[in-house]
């Protein structure tokens, strides 16, 4: 990256404000309209949105215990309780008990369930492989690294929030 000097950053800090304003901006309403798409698709399954997230760790995550599942869903473990019991009745999840301990439970996503999510996230993924289409490869790892250290930005401010008290 080009340094500038003093006198440059300090004229260019509104035009750089505005462009990160511009920025968290998109990103809210990038927000909303996955929020908007989550509960169209959860809708059309007869899933609640918090059901989505559980099967979307699941299936990029592997096969987890309830208490791993919880903790990268952050839910309460009573909560989950309720969730995979609905998955399960539903034919979403399956609950497989350890071999060797049989108080062992492994959670993992039924493969043919998959397909139907899949299938109505489709539109999403093809328009969004169209707009990156648009961008270098060098671009693409800008935009990766962006949203990777945003995610962290987001896991750190959420550990903050649920660290203070009510």
């Amino acid at each position: 990256m080009e340094q500038t000097s003093s006198g440059d950053a300090r004229h260019d800090r509104p035009r750089r404000r505005r462009a990160g304003n511009e920025i968290k901006a998109a990103l809210r309403d990038l927000r909303i309209q996955l929020a908007l798409l989550n509960h169209q698709v959860g809708g059309k399954l007869a899933l609640k949105d918090v059901d989505l997230d559980c099967l979307d760790v699941l299936a990029r995550s592997g096969p987890l215990t309830p208490s791993a599942l919880a903790r990268q869903a952050g839910l309460h473990p009573a909560t989950l309780t309720g969730i995979l019991d609905r998955l399960e009745r539903g034919g979403w999840i399956s609950r497989d008990r350890a071999r060797g301990d049989r108080r062992s439970v492994s959670i993992r996503v039924l493969p043919d369930r998959g397909v139907e999510v899949f299938r109505l996230y489709r539109p999403m993924i093809t328009a969004m492989d169209e707009v990156l289409d648009g961008y270098s490869e060098e671009e693409l790892d800008v935009i990766a690294g962006f949203l990777r250290r945003s995610t962290e930005a987001g896991r750190t401010a959420n550990e903050k929030v649920a660290g203070q008290d009510s």
